[in-house]
């Protein structure tokens, strides 16, 4: 399998806490971690794992955070093709509390790739699976060179305006953030699937199906969420680059977001086999 990202990358401080503070309230953490996160990264590694290797296109800020989450992400499997903006490198700062859920701060501008940085785009054409979370519509138009092209509804915006036909889109019922209504990408998607954490999700295509799928057993005790929506897109991708069914494909993508639920912040439990 030859599987790519194309989006963006946070640098992620992770603390652990009892509960979000409420308004003026002073929380302890019990302990603080950090890491290169957010959409394109957390998708490239568990393609990674499951993949063996995975290419990430990306914008990192020029400055020592950006070079610390490029080294990072490479340690963690993945081939980081990035331009390196005159940006600070996008942050955030999230709360892990003691009910597993994140509660997310983001400090700074998104960055994305740009069809017209000098990044080795060729790699894109005839891949299995590129999943897409940031850019700009021609990067998005670049992405369509896989075979299967999946992305988050966080990129509707690009994807508008870019007019490529996805394989999936990815959407949440829940977060207001990541809605797609009928009519809001032209092209359709041939597939759109919308999560609902615990309670699994909806799908419905191009040609009329429709269905549910339920979320997959924990492999383990919940630790905390982050990163799960975005391990199970990444499955998602994988399995519709492969060649499976729907529901096959979709029963994959959930076993991905159950095995992250049990591990500290993204990486620690991500699931490394498709199986």
């Amino acid at each position: 399998m030859r599987v790519a990202v194309v989006g963006h990358v946070e640098w992620v401080e992770f603390a652990l806490v009892d509960h979000v503070p409420a308004r003026g309230e002073i929380v302890h953490a019990r302990g603080t971690f950090a890491e290169p996160a957010g959409g394109g990264a957390v998708a490239a590694v568990q393609l990674a794992r499951l993949a063996g290797s995975c290419a990430l296109f990306t914008a990192l800020g020029d400055d020592e955070l950006g070079q610390r989450a490029a080294e990072r992400l490479e340690r963690l499997g993945v081939t980081v093709h990035a331009t390196f903006r005159d940006h600070p490198q996008r942050r955030a700062f999230t709360c892990l509390d003691s009910e597993h859920e994140r509660t997310i701060i983001v400090l700074g501008e998104r960055l994305g790739p740009s069809a017209a940085d000098e990044l080795p785009w060729d790699e894109l054409e005839g891949a299995d699976a590129v999943y897409f979370t940031s850019g700009d519509p021609g990067a998005a138009r670049l992405a369509r060179r896989a075979r299967a092209l999946v992305a988050t509804a966080r990129a509707l915006p690009a994807l508008r305006e870019a007019r490529v036909r996805l394989d999936a889109l990815v959407a949440s019922a829940k977060d207001r953030g990541e809605r797609y209504q009928d009519g809001d990408l032209d092209p359709a998607p041939a597939l759109v699937v919308r999560t609902e954490g615990a309670a699994g999700g909806r799908w419905s295509d191009s040609g009329g199906g429709a269905g549910s799928f339920a979320a997959a057993p924990l492999p383990g005790e919940p630790r905390d969420a982050y990163g799960c929506g975005d391990s199970f897109a990444a499955g998602l991708a994988y399995g519709l680059g492969e060649g499976r069914s729907v529901p096959n494909a979709l029963e994959l993508a959930a076993r991905c977001g159950a095995a992250c639920l049990t591990g500290r912040g993204p990486y620690e439990r991500q699931l490394a086999d498709a199986g």
